[in-house]
């Protein structure tokens, strides 16, 4: 019997923990880079200076040192911040309590690995079969290597909690292109339902399972015209050979919010589909045509038959029983190919969706999320609890700007008088809230930035002094309108500031190209504290992730018919940065079985 390893009183106390460090430390995360200097936000939170700050995240601040005792009184700051001023003064101790309080540090998550193999002991020990997986495919023949390495680590996974809970349905929230569906429903033949709010995803996904059932089409033709040559039949694993260079690397992109089928695809695609009756008929198959295919389909799609021999020399025995198991195949490959191809579906769901009446035909399922936007991930784990037909849930969220928050005055009402934080009833009941620009830093990669993908520093710093222009000469500087990618196009500060005093449609005429300049070189000498300070989110960031995240389990581990839930890295942090998912399984005796 599977069972977490962390209660729900163990994971509150963690919460704890975390929610005392973010008190002292939130402010930091919460300053907008925008009024960096009009509120001269490094003087109000930070007393040390820009470089023993930068030092310190550099030299790797998570090491232990010892207690600096001389000129300071331990007991006066808390994680680094002075008690009597509340500003840092302490970067090691900051950053040390960062480390401690992140989920790393916590030690609440299983890895991938450890959830894969518990699944399978415990399917092994109800004594049942192994999982039909087909062939390996290739996923970054169709995709950039931090989606492939997603879809495919993901997939495992979801393919196992189908297997444990013995369904054979898969619905997949905010599927985007369907790079997750395609896959699971063409390497573990689930019947996948891919739902996405864009119609223009949605149109996608159908235009490319449409060309993948084509090129089945022309595979088999190509294969029945070599058997009737009486050449070898391969195996497709035989015939796989390496990918031709150049189709597998493009720069799609990383989220799975566009719909168009990339340059990548619509060349591998085209040159598949594109084969014309007379050629289909020739006897010899186009060699690149099957290594292309072959790389991207699975075994139990590609049906092979024996040598044919000539009905005149079989017994009327023998064609009676062929004809039967013909008739036989043909119903098995229709009900076959309904359940391995996938349906994209174009719909807003919320906990509240009646999902018959999106599927017809839907049986018991586990539902997953592959970097669901906002509220999208929270409402995917209240499907799950709500609905008796859903088994197990997997969900990765991202775009933690986008959650709403029930007790955040500052923002909007939230959509539907439902929020997507606080989601457990422990944090709800304590009225906690993060803020905005607090869930923005949330989004920082903290192990890309410690590789040097850092952040665009100049962008931000040229956006602080602008809106110290716009404080001093333009009177009010909250504006409703966005600035945008101005910087992109800019060839200099001056030229950066002109563009968005145009988009802003104020009078640019007021400032000449010397004033402009003259307020560059005033803060340019001040752009190590900007450096510094957004460093210091970086390091907060996995906090604020964590707090989150661990919301999102209590409140799986809050409901009694759970079996299972737990935190799971399932990705490199490095290729996908939003790496966590939470898993969830239901007891068996509490679901609804069709």
């Amino acid at each position: 019997m599977l069972s977490s390893s962390h209660g729900l009183a163990e994971i509150q106390r963690r919460m704890d923990g975390v929610s005392r460090f973010l008190s002292v430390t939130l402010n930091i995360a919460n300053a907008h880079t925008v009024e960096f200097y009009t509120h001269d936000v490094w003087k109000r939170f930070v007393a040390a200076v820009p470089e023993e700050v930068l030092s310190a995240v550099s030299s790797g601040a998570g090491r232990q040192r010892e207690p600096e005792t001389e000129g300071k009184e331990q007991s006066r700051t808390t994680f680094g911040f002075c008690s009597d001023t509340k500003r840092l003064v302490d970067t090691h101790e900051l950053l040390q309590a960062a480390k401690a309080h992140s989920l790393p540090g916590l030690g609440v998550c299983w890895s991938r690995d450890e959830l894969l193999q518990a699944l399978r002991e415990n399917r092994s020990e109800s004594g049942a079969p192994p999982a039909d997986i087909g062939a390996e495919l290739e996923p970054d023949e169709f995709m950039n290597s931090k989606k492939s390495h997603e879809v495919q680590s993901m997939s495992e996974v979801v393919a196992c909690l189908a297997q444990h809970c013995g369904v054979k349905q898969v619905i997949d929230v905010g599927s985007g292109k369907g790079y997750l569906s395609s896959f699971l429903s063409l390497q573990y033949g689930l019947r996948v339902y891919g739902i996405d709010s864009s119609s223009t995803n949605t149109h996608g996904a159908q235009e490319r399972n449409r060309k993948l059932k084509k090129f089945s089409r022309v595979y088999q033709k190509h294969a029945k015209a070599e058997r009737a040559q009486g050449k070898e039949t391969h195996s497709p694993q035989e015939q796989l050979v390496e990918t031709q260079p150049g189709l597998n690397r493009d720069n799609d992109g990383l989220c799975a919010g566009g719909g168009i089928v990339s340059q990548k695809e619509e060349k591998v695609l085209t040159r598949l589909s594109d084969v014309s009756p007379t050629a289909e008929r020739h006897s010899e198959p186009n060699p690149e045509t099957e290594e292309l295919f072959l790389s991207a389909l699975s075994v139990d799609v590609i049906q092979t038959t024996s040598p044919r021999i000539p009905p005149s020399q079989l017994s009327a025995e023998e064609r009676e029983r062929r004809k039967r198991e013909n008739l036989e195949r043909k119903a098995l490959n229709r009900t076959d190919s309904a359940s391995t191809v996938f349906s994209p579906l174009t719909s807003y769901v919320t906990a509240e969706t009646e999902l018959r009446e999106l599927i017809s035909e839907l049986e018991d399922a586990v539902m997953v999320g592959l970097h669901t936007c906002g509220d999208l991930a929270p409402s995917t784990l209240r499907m799950f609890v709500a609905k008796p037909e859903l088994a197990a849930v997997c969900s990765v969220g991202c775009c933690y700007h986008l959650l709403s928050e029930e007790f955040d005055h500052a923002q909007q009402e939230c959509l539907h008088g439902v929020c997507g934080f606080p989601l457990s009833q422990y944090l709800r009941d304590r009225s906690w809230f993060c803020g905005r620009n607090a869930r923005m830093s949330a989004c920082l990669a903290l192990e890309r930035v410690s590789l040097g993908q850092g952040i665009q520093m100049e962008s931000l710093f040229y956006r602080a002094v602008l809106h110290v222009i716009l404080r001093d000469h333009y009177g009010s500087y909250k504006s409703e309108k966005r600035v945008g990618n101005v910087y992109s196009k800019a060839k200099s500060f001056v030229d950066y500031v002109r563009r968005a005093l145009r988009r802003l449609e104020l009078d640019e005429s007021k400032l000449s190209d010397k004033d402009i300049q003259g307020y560059h070189d005033t803060y340019r000498p001040r752009m190590g504290e900007m450096h510094a300070f957004n460093m210091l989110k970086v390091a907060l960031a996995p906090c604020i992730e964590g707090l989150i995240l661990l919301d999102r389990l209590c409140y799986l581990k809050e409901q009694e018919d759970c079996s299972l839930s737990a935190l799971v890295q399932l990705f490199d942090p490095l290729l996908s940065p939003r790496c966590y998912a939470v898993v969830g399984l239901k007891s068996y005796g509490n679901r609804v079985t069709s």
